[in-house]
Protein backbone atom coordinates (compact mmCIF):
# COMPACT_ATOMS: atom_id res chain seq x y z
CA UNK A 1 0.00 0.00 0.00
CA UNK A 2 3.11 2.57 0.70
CA UNK A 3 4.87 2.07 -2.28
CA UNK A 4 5.65 5.07 -4.35
CA UNK A 5 5.36 4.16 -8.65
CA UNK A 6 7.28 6.80 -10.32
CA UNK A 7 5.93 8.39 -13.34
CA UNK A 8 6.59 6.53 -16.82
CA UNK A 9 9.07 8.40 -19.10
CA UNK A 10 9.07 7.74 -22.64
CA UNK A 11 12.03 5.51 -23.28
CA UNK A 12 13.95 7.58 -25.76
CA UNK A 13 14.42 11.61 -24.19
CA UNK A 14 13.25 10.71 -20.40
CA UNK A 15 10.47 13.03 -20.74
CA UNK A 16 7.37 12.19 -19.81
CA UNK A 17 4.35 10.32 -21.31
CA UNK A 18 1.48 12.79 -20.65
CA UNK A 19 1.30 16.85 -19.88
CA UNK A 20 0.20 17.58 -16.48
CA UNK A 21 0.24 21.19 -14.48
CA UNK A 22 2.91 22.43 -11.88
CA UNK A 23 2.11 22.70 -8.40
CA UNK A 24 2.60 26.78 -8.51
CA UNK A 25 0.53 26.45 -12.08
CA UNK A 26 -2.44 24.17 -10.29
CA UNK A 27 -2.10 26.76 -7.42
CA UNK A 28 -3.29 29.89 -9.74
CA UNK A 29 -5.82 27.63 -11.66
CA UNK A 30 -7.92 26.58 -8.66
CA UNK A 31 -7.61 29.91 -6.83
CA UNK A 32 -9.03 31.60 -9.38
CA UNK A 33 -11.72 28.71 -9.73
CA UNK A 34 -12.46 29.00 -6.23
CA UNK A 35 -13.03 32.79 -6.20
CA UNK A 36 -15.27 32.07 -9.21
CA UNK A 37 -17.39 29.25 -7.23
CA UNK A 38 -17.68 31.70 -4.64
CA UNK A 39 -18.84 34.71 -6.94
CA UNK A 40 -21.46 32.25 -7.94
CA UNK A 41 -20.19 31.62 -11.21
CA UNK A 42 -18.67 28.18 -11.67
CA UNK A 43 -20.04 25.11 -10.20
CA UNK A 44 -17.51 22.33 -11.78
CA UNK A 45 -14.92 21.45 -13.24
CA UNK A 46 -12.67 18.81 -15.33
CA UNK A 47 -8.73 18.33 -15.84
CA UNK A 48 -7.47 16.11 -18.34
CA UNK A 49 -3.94 15.27 -19.08
CA UNK A 50 -3.07 14.09 -22.93
CA UNK A 51 0.47 13.59 -24.29
CA UNK A 52 0.89 16.84 -25.91
CA UNK A 53 -1.28 18.28 -23.54
CA UNK A 54 -2.62 19.14 -20.01
CA UNK A 55 -6.52 21.11 -20.17
CA UNK A 56 -8.52 22.52 -17.23
CA UNK A 57 -12.37 23.10 -18.20
CA UNK A 58 -14.94 24.89 -16.10
CA UNK A 59 -18.66 24.26 -15.97
CA UNK A 60 -21.40 26.84 -14.72
CA UNK A 61 -23.28 23.47 -14.20
CA UNK A 62 -21.75 20.01 -15.32
CA UNK A 63 -24.46 18.41 -17.43
CA UNK A 64 -23.15 21.85 -20.24
CA UNK A 65 -20.09 22.23 -21.91
CA UNK A 66 -17.20 24.38 -20.43
CA UNK A 67 -17.38 27.72 -19.73
CA UNK A 68 -13.87 28.74 -20.54
CA UNK A 69 -11.01 25.74 -20.89
CA UNK A 70 -7.51 26.15 -20.25
CA UNK A 71 -4.45 24.48 -22.13
CA UNK A 72 -0.83 24.15 -21.60
CA UNK A 73 1.35 22.78 -24.30
CA UNK A 74 4.37 22.75 -24.11
CA UNK A 75 5.38 22.17 -27.65
CA UNK A 76 4.14 25.95 -28.27
CA UNK A 77 6.49 27.15 -25.79
CA UNK A 78 8.57 29.26 -27.91
CA UNK A 79 6.29 30.01 -30.75
CA UNK A 80 2.71 31.83 -29.18
CA UNK A 81 2.81 30.75 -25.99
CA UNK A 82 2.13 27.23 -24.26
CA UNK A 83 -1.32 28.63 -22.35
CA UNK A 84 -4.66 29.52 -24.35
CA UNK A 85 -7.60 30.02 -23.30
CA UNK A 86 -10.54 28.77 -25.24
CA UNK A 87 -14.05 29.92 -24.66
CA UNK A 88 -17.63 28.41 -24.68
CA UNK A 89 -17.77 28.05 -28.23
CA UNK A 90 -14.46 26.66 -28.46
CA UNK A 91 -12.59 29.97 -30.18
CA UNK A 92 -9.33 31.07 -28.69
CA UNK A 93 -9.74 34.47 -26.39
CA UNK A 94 -6.43 34.33 -25.41
CA UNK A 95 -2.73 32.74 -25.80
CA UNK A 96 0.64 33.88 -24.38
CA UNK A 97 3.41 33.01 -22.54
CA UNK A 98 2.42 33.22 -19.20
CA UNK A 99 -0.13 31.80 -17.07
CA UNK A 100 -1.19 35.01 -15.15
CA UNK A 101 -1.66 37.23 -17.88
CA UNK A 102 -3.94 34.33 -19.35
CA UNK A 103 -6.03 34.21 -16.59
CA UNK A 104 -6.35 37.71 -16.17
CA UNK A 105 -8.92 37.86 -19.24
CA UNK A 106 -11.21 35.53 -16.47
CA UNK A 107 -10.30 37.23 -12.95
CA UNK A 108 -11.39 41.16 -14.67
CA UNK A 109 -14.77 39.33 -14.52
CA UNK A 110 -14.89 39.27 -10.48
CA UNK A 111 -13.96 43.41 -9.94
CA UNK A 112 -17.06 45.08 -9.42
CA UNK A 113 -17.76 49.11 -8.93
CA UNK A 114 -18.17 49.93 -5.92
CA UNK A 115 -19.97 52.74 -5.28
Amino acid sequence: MNNVVPLPLAPARGQPLQVGFERGEILKILDLYGRMVAAGQWRDYAMDFQKDAAHFAAFRRSSERPEMRLEKRPALRQRQGMWTLFGEAGHVLKRGHELANVLALVERRLVKLVD
